[in-house]
């Protein structure tokens, strides 16, 4: 028998409770840099010391490489069996139930998961029977039209209250687009499809209508724990409610102040609406921190403190030493651009490796003049956030050969095989797609489509190739290796950088070569979709400097950071003045890239930048609008604050004033000390945020009760909260 496991030596009291609590619903509150992982890990040890069944016992998280990673850990910390509880993500165990189960919504066990791209391809093909008329403008991309209805299926709400609110531009085609969103869900039915969110959704659905499945299921899972319980929508909620409502043996676990997948269908208010869903849950908070000083937590605790809604809780840490996170006034952004990269090349020549760095911002294009800058002084970096890997094109031609192995009907992988020929065109490609679904030829005979003449000779090629990949016996690697020969030619002729795409292609064989069946190798690949050619194996990225959106950076850490457009309209963006919850996510956003710093954080912005106003409507009008309200609202013996020249070295640090004063371009005229982003108190309206100023003498503000009101300044009292 394994030794036990000391558990109040390892584990602070909270965390202590945490794991030692094994019945009944609890919900943990874990601040950043807390130990969740840690806790978790230790829990499933417990369970399994106790006596139970590891497979009784199920790990939700966001990526199945996390839930390996945690049972892994927990494997060695005593027991080998750890190994053997059921881990994975909402949308990996929704995908082994339905395979079980699929005949009880209308699908056969062979159903085709469609990726985002895919749903994308599907869509654009389905647009031209809308019949629109000749000219039509400005109806949305297949991207967008994908977003929208994506995010309507995860909210559950109708598409014409959702566009109003979301996608205002494009209200008058919601009855178009009512019409494809009916196409698209029929098109999938009828070709045996499921994407993304119909996993999810149609999992809700079997746990609801069935009651024998809920019970199977029920006595099979005897204990759920749910990592990152904030990043939940309500479907997934509604998933844990089901699988645990026999026994109530449900623990989640989150962090409402990094609730930032709202874009996505999350919803932090699960959270919140826990205890109401398992009554008598228990409530813990873990906050002692154990990533950042005290200095950095000292500001994240402030930069919190004004949040309308959360559960309240204080970071601290044992941890000694520490310096106050910096703001610097960079100027312009070239400068902070130069700022940025000298600063860390003065931290290597003193010793610092070049991976203790990483520079975080909020969208992908705030990053450009930096990337310019790291180039052109010969600094390695990697960027993270933005396009995804398997979205690429010659990643996409080479899978498709694939999953017609898997799935013959795969009209998607089809048009991308058959458009790689040569004379081949839209109506052809329907033609032979057809052709193939009313015969039901043998993949190895495409070429004996009726229509295949002299001029289409690549068709005699292609027909070989299936022909060699239907052969009994032939593994997943073996049928990579067949496809790259086949694929090569059409790589070198469409690609200028065909060898980068090559040695991409060389790490998703080498992915293929750790499966002993093709499906289960291209399932994962759609469930568990690599960010990078880096995540499919590749190695090691080297000595870099790590540049990656907020998002990107969750649950990731680094001994020094840098937070850069520090700048209202960029930090917060501009739109998100339009609602006071996106607003409030862009301040769990900045909470969120400020508990990645371990030991020092540097926060910048050009000050003296044009940022284009986001009420203008296009108009070219802007403003130069200073530092973020976020930070401009933060004690004065929090931050240190300094104003950096063009050369480097050449910093004056001034005497910060905290709140708004002494702020450069922070204040509107006439709004005395106020500024966009304040929160405010009004004696009748109550407590609101204020969105913007119109003119020297008025200004919009979103209340909590009352909505959007227009106020004179003149004739209005407005405290500041």
């Amino acid at each position: 028998m394994p030794d036990k496991i000391d558990y109040a030596s390892v584990l602070n009291p909270a965390q202590l409770e945490a794991v030692t609590t094994l019945e009944g619903p609890v919900l943990v509150i874990a601040g950043a840099g807390s130990g969740k992982t840690r806790t978790l890990i230790y829990r499933v040890a417990r369970l399994v010391e106790t006596g139970v069944d590891p497979e009784s016992i199920l790990l939700l998280t966001f990526t199945r490489k996390a839930s390996q990673e945690m049972l892994e850990r927990a494997a060695g910390l005593a027991d080998p069996r750890c190994r053997f509880v059921s881990g994975g993500t909402f949308h990996s165990l929704a995908h082994r139930v339905l395979r079980g189960h699929a005949e009880r919504i209308g699908y056969d066990n062979a159903f085709i998961i469609l990726d985002r791209s895919d749903m994308e391809e599907i869509i654009h093909s389905l647009v031209p029977e809308l019949r629109m008329p000749k000219g039509t403008p400005r109806f949305p991309k297949r991207s967008t039209l994908a977003n929208i209805l994506s995010k309507a299926a995860n909210l559950q709400v109708p598409l014409e209250p959702f566009m109003a609110s979301e996608y205002a531009q494009f209200i008058e085609f919601v009855g178009p687009i009512e019409t494809l969103d009916a196409l698209y869900a029929r098109y999938k039915k009828l070709n045996q499809m499921m994407d993304y969110d119909d996993l999810i959704i149609n999992f809700r659905r079997l746990l609801e209508e069935n009651e024998d499945i809920r019970h199977d299921l029920g006595l099979r899972y005897l204990y759920i724990m749910v990592d990152e319980y904030q990043d939940t929508n309500a479907i997934q909620a509604d998933i844990v409610k089901w699988l645990g409502q026999g026994h109530r043996n449900v623990m989640a676990v989150g962090d409402d102040c990094q609730a930032i997948y709202s874009f996505r269908g999350a919803d932090y208010r699960n959270m919140f609406e826990f205890p109401e869903r398992f009554p008598n849950a228990r409530v813990l908070k873990l906050e002692e921190n154990y990533r950042s000083t005290q200095p950095i937590l000292t500001f994240t605790n402030a930069l919190m403190a004004p949040a309308l809604e959360q559960y309240t809780k204080c970071l601290y840490t044992k941890r000694e030493g520490g310096e106050p996170p910096k703001v610097v006034d960079t100027r312009t952004e070239p400068e902070q651009a130069l700022y940025v990269a000298r600063r860390i090349k003065d931290e290597m020549g003193r010793g610092r490796p070049i991976t203790d760095f990483a520079v975080l911002f909020r969208a992908g294009y705030h990053s450009f003049e930096l990337e310019a800058e790291l180039t052109r002084q010969g600094m390695p970096y990697v960027k993270y956030g933005g396009f995804k890997f398997l979205e690429s094109a010659h990643i996409k031609d080479f899978l498709a050969h694939l999953r017609v192995l898997a799935s013959r009907d795969d009209a998607v992988s089809w048009v991308r095989i058959l458009r790689l020929i040569k004379n081949v065109g839209r109506a052809r490609t329907h033609a032979v797609i057809q052709w193939l679904k009313e015969s039901r030829a043998p993949l190895q005979q495409v070429d004996q489509w009726p229509g295949a003449g002299k001029r289409l000779s690549g068709f005699k090629p292609l027909a070989e190739l299936f022909s060699s990949l239907s052969a009994k016996g032939v593994t997943p690697k073996a049928a990579a290796d067949q496809v790259m020969a086949y694929y090569v030619p059409f790589l070198e002729a469409r690609f200028d950088d065909h060898p980068r795409r090559r040695k991409e292609l060389d790490q998703l064989i080498t992915m293929a070569g750790r499966y002993k069946k093709l499906r289960g190798f291209l399932d994962d690949l759609t469930l568990e979709p690599p960010a990078s050619s880096k995540d499919l194996g590749a190695g090691d990225a080297g000595e870099t400097l790590t540049l990656s959106t907020v998002h990107s950076a969750k649950g990731l850490e680094w001994p020094v950071v840098f937070i850069i457009w520090v700048m209202e309209g960029r930090f917060p963006p501009g739109h998100a003045f339009n609602d006071p919850m996106s607003l409030e996510e862009e301040r769990r956003l900045m909470y969120v890239a400020a508990t990645r710093a371990k030991d020092r954080l540097i926060m910048c912005y050009p000050g003296q930048e044009f940022v284009p106003s986001w009420s203008s409507c296009g108009s070219g009008a802007g403003h130069r609008n200073g530092l973020s309200s976020f930070i401009r609202g933060i004690p004065p013996d929090v931050l240190s604050h300094e104003a950096a020249g063009a050369r480097f070295g050449e910093t004056i640090t001034e005497p910060w004033q905290g709140g708004h004063a002494g702020v450069r371009g922070g204040a509107e005229p006439g709004a005395g000390d106020l500024a966009s982003g304040d929160r405010v108190r009004h004696p009748a309206f109550g407590p609101g945020v204020i969105s913007r100023f119109i003119g020297d003498d008025k200004v919009e503000v979103f209340f909590r009760n009352a909505g959007r009101k227009l106020l004179h300044l003149e004739y209005t009292t407005l405290e500041k909260m």
